[in-house]
């Protein structure tokens, strides 16, 4: 049995105005901030800790836990929002593409970016092939973003659910434990 920590992220300035943020490498803003010293009592401390490579889980990272080395997983990055980069619905309102790809229920490939298939598939692999590093009973945390926290546990997590039933907010955790190939969600922190 291995007790994880599946966290997202503190907020950014593009996450409070609800951007597309994939690839853009923003920093946490004051809200962000604000979130994870409210997080951080509720938290055990990990032996080994895992981020993407993104400035705000870095981040993240070194305000709950300072000092605990980051180990850097590319698999872990944010979904490439293409064209849609930097902009909110709102915005893309009158772009045909994206109609188009939220009436696919945004499960087309994202014009200039990622699939949703491609996003989630990276994600697991990236999961799968830390496992066999991390050693039963040794407590690990992931800071990542929230769509690779859903992606991992719609495939991982037992009992199954939907892709968006694992939606947590910025600075927000789900205590799990793996146990014989399986995630089993614990609560939220």
């Amino acid at each position: 049995m291995i007790p994880m920590l599946f966290i997202r992220h503190g907020a950014t300035k593009g996450n409070l105005e609800r951007r597309y943020i994939g690839r853009t490498d923003e920093p946490l803003c004051a809200e962000g901030v604000a979130q994870l010293e409210k997080l951080r009592p509720s938290l055990w401390k990990p032996e080994r800790l895992f981020v993407s490579p993104m400035l705000r889980t870095r981040q993240t990272a070194e305000l709950l836990f300072p000092g605990l080395p980051q180990e850097t997983v590319e698999g872990f990055r944010e979904t490439d929002f293409g064209v849609f980069e930097g902009k909110n619905a709102g915005e893309l309102s009158g772009d045909p593409a994206y109609r188009a790809w939220v009436d696919s229920m945004c499960l087309d490939p994202i014009p200039q970016g990622e699939s949703p298939a491609a996003f989630k598939t990276r994600c697991r692999a990236a999961f799968l092939d830390l496992l066999p590093a991390i050693q039963e009973e040794t407590p690990a945390a992931f800071v990542v973003h929230g769509g690779v926290i859903m992606a991992i546990l719609e495939a991982y997590a037992r009992p199954q659910r939907d892709f968006y039933d694992y939606h947590i907010g910025n600075g927000a955790c789900l205590q799990c434990r793996y146990e014989r190939g399986w995630l089993h969600v614990r609560d939220r922190a």
